[in-house]
């Protein structure tokens, strides 16, 4: 059994759970190289919401900015189209050689858009820098379970972790924390500033940075020396254009001038595409979970409210997730963008259950006031309980508002609860959640790489991004042990069991999946290809007509 603390919980965790409705789009690409193996098809411009931080892999760990390296940058491994499973990507084969050592077999020849080699010396350094810089933001925290890289010839790299068998360090390789980067532009100690990024052309994906306006304007183009599992990308230009206003956002795909809108566009404005024969609306497996987090010191007869008593602060919870109606949320609220949710482990990938369908409401998925009125008597509590509950007004997109509203009213109508629902922008309320201002409150989150130990980990851990102050010891080794199961019908089996036993204690209670969501014209095609349960979206499964 492993011991070692799996701290991938910076407060940075929450930009990447940063998601409205759909995966992040924002545009790279350029290369003096490029477009020798792309498509002759017309030039794309991809329009978004979302907002870059920094290209420096070191120093972000936000999707507007991850979108943009999954287009440029190289990843030992990564997810090919249409699956969250890992293969190799610029790396020829990847395996543990040892409990403890994952060996990595680079592809020869290997190049950066600015023909300086990629070799096994960039990978240490990409990783060593990663460790070294340890970034307030950025993704250095993935790598909890790295002890050293080596690089014992140019296409051999080899990881020694502190803890064996490690079944999720490959994923984390293809993570925020993977992107390769060239060492002779990058510097080791400190992140390097955009212009010197793109002006030194380090990258290696499927797409170089062409021109690179911060924020406003990214063109890219292929580079035809790619030479990862996604192969040649399907259109050689592309250009992505930020926006400030999802409105304009909208306008602009319904009149054609741009070819695909990916992230944020509202429900209401989805629905109302969805019935303009200028565009098509496709719709995607998606990553995204929402979710209601308890502060086990100070909800309602938690350990350090008035008349503390566990079995009480349980039966609040439970009440809770006997009376959500997901499926008016997901329709009323957010117009089919997201899915009911059932579990802690979204639908689609391995190991995913619904035991909060079974032990809550009506057994089916619906709300049951009876339920949960039982509950409250059988453990005492004295009706109607007072719960403040609390969301972010800027943070989880324009519809908080009328999902928490939608709450609130679920939880009175059954004359059960007194709810004190209270809003608080998201730079002030990241700070208050983890100081125990308030009792319950809306999270949401989005993965960092497509396993389910990435729904469970940052949760329940004893040390973990919530900071709710949920504990429990089984589930603590249950957690551990899943991560370092080689066998993958006994690791399953082990995630499953971690659910059930969580959806006991409800520490959480997560309630909608969201559907990844992009709306482009007509004549683009690959849309669905790129729309996967890897939850990255690449600009190099598209072409125009």
């Amino acid at each position: 059994m492993t011991t070692v603390s799996r701290k991938r919980l910076l407060a940075a965790t929450a930009g990447l759970a940063v998601v409205t409705f759909t995966l992040t789009a924002c545009g790279d690409g350029g290369n003096d190289d490029g477009g020798g193996n792309a498509s002759a098809g017309g030039a794309l411009t991809i329009g978004t919401t979302d907002k870059v931080t920094t290209l420096d892999p070191a120093g972000s760990y936000d999707n507007g900015s991850f979108a943009v390296m999954n287009q440029v940058y190289p990843f030992l491994l990564n997810t090919p189209y249409g699956s969250p499973d890992v293969e190799p990507d610029i790396a020829e084969s990847a395996e543990f050689t040892a409990p403890t050592e994952y060996t990595v077999k680079l592809k020869p020849g290997l190049t950066f858009a600015n023909g300086n080699e990629l070799t096994s010396s960039d990978v240490k350094f990409t990783f060593d820098r990663q460790v070294a810089i340890n970034d307030e933001n950025g993704p250095s925290s993935l790598l909890y379970n790295l002890a050293s890289v080596a690089a014992p010839d140019d296409t051999t790299v080899v990881f020694t972790l502190k803890s064996p068998d490690d079944q999720v360090f490959p994923q984390i390789l293809s993570s925020p924390a993977g992107p390769i980067v060239d060492e002779e532009v990058f510097a080791a100690d400190a992140l390097t500033p955009d212009t010197e990024i793109v002006a030194g052309k380090a990258f290696a994906g499927q797409y170089s940075i062409a021109s690179y306006d911060f924020n406003n304007l990214v063109s890219y183009e292929a580079f035809a020396d790619y030479q990862g599992v996604l192969g040649p990308a399907a259109t050689a230009k592309v250009n992505t254009k930020y926006y400030a206003d999802a409105s304009n956002l909208k306008l602009d795909i319904q009149e054609g001038n741009i070819d695909v809108a990916f992230r944020s566009l509202s429900a209401t404005d989805i629905d109302d595409l969805r019935g303009n024969d200028k565009v098509k609306v496709v719709d995607g497996p998606g990553g995204e979970i929402r979710y209601i987090t308890f502060n086990f010191d100070s909800q309602p007869y938690g350990a350090k409210a008035e008349g503390a008593d566990p079995a009480k602060a349980l039966a609040v919870r439970q009440a809770v997730a006997d009376l959500i109606d997901r499926d008016a949320i997901a329709t009323q609220v957010y117009k089919g963008t997201y899915t009911p949710l059932y579990s802690y482990v979204p639908a689609g990938l391995t190991g995913a259950v619904e035991p909060l369908k079974e032990q809550y409401g009506d057994g089916q998925g619906g709300a049951d006031a009876d339920a949960a009125k039982a509950r409250l008597e059988a453990a005492g509590v004295t009706v109607p309980v007072a719960l403040d509950l609390q969301y972010s007004n800027d943070h989880y997109g324009p519809s908080s508002g009328e999902e928490y509203a939608l709450i609130k009213d679920q939880l009175e109508e059954s004359g059960l609860f007194a709810v004190n629902l209270q809003t608080t922008e998201w730079v002030q309320y990241s700070k208050d959640r983890t100081a125990d201002v308030y009792p319950a409150y809306q999270l949401g989150w989005f993965p960092d790489y497509s396993d389910a130990d990435n729904y469970l980990t940052p949760f329940f851990l004893q040390e973990n991004f919530l900071a709710n102050h949920y504990s429990d010891q089984e589930v603590n080794d249950l957690i551990l042990q899943q991560a370092a199961t080689p066998d993958a019908a006994a690791r399953t089996a082990l995630i499953e069991e971690i659910q059930t036993k969580v959806a006991e204690d409800l520490s959480t209670v997560p309630y909608l999946q969201g559907a990844q969501v992009a709306v482009v014209g007509t004549g683009v095609e690959g849309t669905e290809d790129t729309l996967d349960a890897s939850f990255k979206f690449r600009y190099g499964a598209l072409s125009k007509g």
